[in-house]
């Protein structure tokens, strides 16, 4: 196994818990190839642990483990049966969770969901791209599933220097996928639909809102139904909006297949009808703000707070007193305090004095890890207009 020797400030970021070493933190990397196992040593050869190797990304150590164990097809086993255990204490009523949340589950780079019978693998470095075949056997041994789709089209993939791909790895897939969520049917296409098949981190958020939703709804963005279906047990009528119209025909399939009445979709912009219902004064007793992320960088921190603050205040004019606004962000960039920060700047703007009543993050089978921020992204608030 290759060394790789690191300067005194990554020793320090080791020691506080984070799993990350930077390209600028490295004293000698000879004989590590792209992608490899490597040994981690302090300047005076003391052993950190082992890590994965990237040669591209300014990320070029994820350490994998703080003591020295071989990394093979059996390592990558008992790390998915760890994540696996626990799932089975956490999810409850769903076939579909993700099963592998990377860093939280100490595999860094690695994101493996779980649609019934079938997984989707995401590998995002270099390193987990090498063990792909180890992940995959371990998954077949595990579970013996239908199909495995390796879903490697992130953009991340290219500070890697890795091919953007999609491909069915294990058996065989030609269809979506009918899973169970929440006691109700949903369909997910791992092969074309958004992120893996299906937005999975909301699972318990979409019950949570169900205690405050009411009277006529407004679900904005909401791509496969997810919030939407949810609240139509307990409200009036839904109008659900989003711009895709292939997001939009899966969410009239869910919508059917739970034999649910007074949701309707529509295909829209969603800035631009905000702003025509409140000119035409357009009123709703509950909305929701669901929309992709809109900070991916921090260089795009300062335009994304704006829009942040502008849909929210035109989601604010449509509220009227005891109205709720359900207001997520799935931008690691945009933290809790950011994101409440525009949302009262909108506020002031509209005239409106809301109160917190949730602050609530990804479900618990994306677990977000103390000392390890970025495993933290998720937002969901939930205000009462006053």
């Amino acid at each position: 196994m290759p060394s790789i020797r690191v300067n005194r400030k990554a020793v320090a970021r080791l020691a506080s818990g984070h799993p990350w070493v930077y390209s600028s933190d490295l004293l000698d990397a000879k004989g590590a190839e792209p992608g490899s196992t490597v040994s981690v040593v302090d300047p005076s050869g003391r052993s950190l642990g082992v890590a994965h190797f990237s040669a591209s990304s300014l990320i070029s150590l994820r350490m994998l483990d703080r003591g020295r164990p071989t990394v093979d097809a059996a390592f990558f086993r008992k790390r998915i049966e760890a994540a696996a255990a626990i799932r089975a204490r956490r999810v409850r009523e769903s076939d579909a969770y993700r099963l592998v949340h990377a860093e939280a589950d100490q595999l860094p780079g690695l994101i493996i969901d779980r649609y019934a019978d079938c997984f989707v693998l995401q590998a995002l470095t270099q390193g987990m791209s090498a063990a792909q075949p180890w992940i995959v056997e371990a998954l077949v041994d595990l579970y013996a599933p239908r199909a495995i789709v390796a879903r490697n089209d992130a953009a991340v993939r290219e500070k890697e220097n890795l091919p953007r791909t999609i491909e069915v790895v294990h058996g065989s897939l030609d269809a979506p996928i009918e899973i169970a969520m929440n006691g109700m049917k949903w369909r997910a296409d791992p092969l074309h639909g958004q992120k893996t098949g299906v937005f999975l981190d909301q699972r318990e958020n979409y019950l949570a809102v169900r205690n405050y939703a009411h009277g006529r709804a407004l679900d904005c963005f909401t791509c496969t139904g997810g919030f939407a279906l949810h609240l139509a047990s307990v409200c009036e009528s839904v109008e659900a909006v989003d711009s895709s119209e292939e997001a939009l025909k899966t969410a009239e399939w869910n919508r059917a297949a739970n034999g649910i009445a007074n949701v309707t979709f529509r295909e829209a912009d969603l800035f631009q009808l905000l702003s025509a219902f409140s000119s035409s004064r357009r009123s709703y007793d509950t909305v929701v703000l669901d929309p992709p992320a809109l900070a991916k960088s921090r260089s795009s921190l300062e335009a994304a707070a704006r829009a942040y603050r502008d849909l929210n205040a035109r989601a604010l004019r449509l509220l009227p007193a005891g109205g709720i606004l359900i207001s997520c962000s799935c931008s690691h960039h945009m933290n809790e305090a950011a994101l409440l920060s525009v949302i009262a700047e909108a506020s002031l703007e509209t005239n409106r004095t809301l109160r917190v009543l949730e602050r609530r993050t990804q479900a618990l089978d994306h677990p977000v890890m103390l000392t390890i921020p970025e495993t933290s992204y998720l937002k969901c608030l939930i205000f009462e207009v006053q």
